[in-house]
């Protein structure tokens, strides 16, 4: 039979997050009544997780990379190596709730114009988190600035399957040939805003995004959830700007920027008087978003962890 549907899972150094990505897909199985296949792209990792991707039950392909590379490239490899009608993309860190599949399955395939469909994310506490957002530019941004995002830019809400401009990759399934007819991912976003491009390649190309709240996915996302690298925040901010300036114009992305470096300083205030806020977060957000090619990112890391491969063993063995 062909297959109707791929798993494709990026991960990074996360071999216990990946387990349960793997035991939630295993349950997800016994849903479907359609052919699947679970690949599983590891990213160089150094903890086993290759190792432990293969000796699962549910894996059908594990690629295990000698080099670290970025998340768009992966989702791009992991979409090219697939031979599902529909992808449904995911990170180590998501774990799909039971029926996930099936509402993702169900909307894209009654949608023939749509491109990709994303899940609902929550957090492990059960709160839902922002996934589905318009696309950016100096309008959105100037109402994130007055505080009316969350009405008027969010728009991973309500009850029913709605069109959204992008939805988030962790949980996000893509019809493959509208991935291959606008060139997959942009290598440029080595992470982050990678998934905002490519949504903005489909709108442009006639197809659509959708979001289904039935489907839900818990996620363990360190941007919201957890102590923040300095390098995510300079990475997060970098590929916005370069989002920017790839769609819109010079003066566009200089608005975004100063209304985004605004909001994060007004939260940066906000947090030193709230508990439970870090204030040095925003303010490394506010330095980020302003000089968005300064400072070395995830992108320079992955570069840094591949020279150290390289290197040749202090004694000089091979």
């Amino acid at each position: 039979m062909p297959v109707e549907l791929s798993f494709c899972v990026v991960n990074t150094e996360q071999r216990g997050l990946l387990r349960y990505c793997l035991d939630a897909i295993a349950r997800e199985l016994a849903t479907v009544d359609f052919e699947t296949e679970v690949l599983v792209l590891d990213n160089a990792s150094e903890d086993g997780s290759a190792e432990a991707a293969a000796r699962h039950p549910v894996t059908t392909e594990v690629i295990a990379l000698r080099e670290r590379r970025g998340k768009s490239e992966n989702d791009s490899a992991l979409l090219r190596r697939a031979r599902g009608r529909f992808c449904l993309l995911l990170n180590e860190d998501s774990e799909l709730e039971p029926g996930a599949t099936v509402a993702l399955h169900a909307a894209l395939a009654a949608d023939e114009q749509a491109g990709a469909a994303g899940a609902m994310l929550v957090r492990p506490d059960g709160v839902q988190q922002p996934s589905a957002w318009r696309f950016p530019s100096p309008w959105s941004a100037l109402l994130t600035a007055l505080c009316l995002h969350r009405r008027l830019v969010v728009q991973s809400r309500g009850d029913a399957v709605r069109r959204v401009d992008w939805s988030q990759s962790a949980a996000l399934l893509v019809r493959r040939a509208a991935a291959a007819e606008v060139g997959y991912f942009d290598p440029a976003f080595f992470v982050y805003s990678d998934e905002v491009d490519f949504c903005r390649r489909l709108a442009d190309a006639g197809w659509h995004t959708l979001y289904v709240p039935e489907a839900r996915a818990v996620h363990h996302e360190q941007l919201v959830t957890g102590s923040v690298p300095a390098r995510r925040i300079v990475e997060f901010s970098r590929n916005r700007d370069r989002y920017m300036r790839k769609h819109h114009t010079a003066v566009s992305a200089a608005l975004v920027r100063w209304l985004t470096a605004w909001t994060y300083a007004v939260r940066a205030a906000g947090a030193l008087l709230l508990p439970g806020h870090d204030a040095k977060r925003y303010a490394k957000h506010v330095g980020a978003t302003l000089f968005p090619r300064r400072g070395e990112g995830l992108a320079e890391a992955a570069e840094e962890f591949n020279r150290r491969l390289m290197r040749p063993p202090p004694d000089g063995s091979a």
